[in-house]
């Protein structure tokens, strides 16, 4: 058998194989439009905003249609903040985002930051898929600003069918990651993530700020 025949028979036998594993028959998004993981519930949870590293925090809850939050960024200190959500019943409160910042380098303008200097951020909490814009759009880090998001908040069920089943799990452990677009009118793209399937969350380097959402 010629080399070019026995590479063309492996090639079609891989893809027969992966096909073969996927029985669940769900196939990832090749398109600019994701599968978004939407918040579970027919009400949208409350939000909370726990305390930014070196400096005071808005604490009151926060619901989705009050979901901006912000806080100042120094070039050359670190400064974390974390939101977190009440679940369905109200009782339990659940990490949703925790965002660290230490480099901000260059304003949107083109202006760059001298250490000290500070500018401030704003988290937006999407309304109706698990995702956020951060502003101002296109601040870029000369360390990238760190972020974690997580997805319980879909409460398992990942494909929207209103069935928690195999085909949620596929989806997790096979499909799932994390997706920014630089614009409303941009293409989404997925970007390289840390997936901690425990926790229900990615972990992902922000070289700049944009919309990221937890997709498939």
């Amino acid at each position: 058998m010629s080399l070019r025949r026995f590479m063309t028979v492996l090639v079609l036998a891989l893809l027969t194989a992966r096909c073969a594993d996927n029985t669940t028959g769900v196939q990832p998004s090749l398109t600019g439009t994701p599968h978004f993981l939407r918040w579970a519930g027919s009400v949208a949870p409350q939000f909370g905003a726990a305390r930014v590293a070196g400096s005071a925090f808005q604490s009151a809850p926060l619901s989705l249609d009050r979901y901006s939050v912000s806080f100042w960024a120094v070039r050359g200190q670190s400064r974390s903040a974390q939101l977190n959500y009440l679940d369905g019943s109200g009782s339990s409160s659940q990490p949703f985002l925790n965002l660290t910042i230490t480099d901000p380098e260059t304003l949107p303008d083109g202006s760059t930051l001298a250490d000290g200097d500070s500018v401030l951020v704003t988290v937006n909490i999407d309304t109706t898929k698990i995702g956020v814009s951060l502003e101002p759009t296109g601040l870029t880090f000369g360390a990238p600003a760190q972020m974690q998001m997580w997805y319980g908040g879909a409460s398992g069920d990942l494909n929207g069918d209103g069935v928690v089943d195999a085909t949620d799990a596929y989806i997790e452990t096979q499909l799932l990651g994390m997706w920014y677009r630089e614009g409303d009118v941009a293409d989404w793209q997925r970007i390289p993530a840390t997936q901690l399937v425990d926790e229900k969350s990615f972990i992902v380097g922000l070289p700049h700020f944009s919309q990221y959402a937890v997709s498939w």
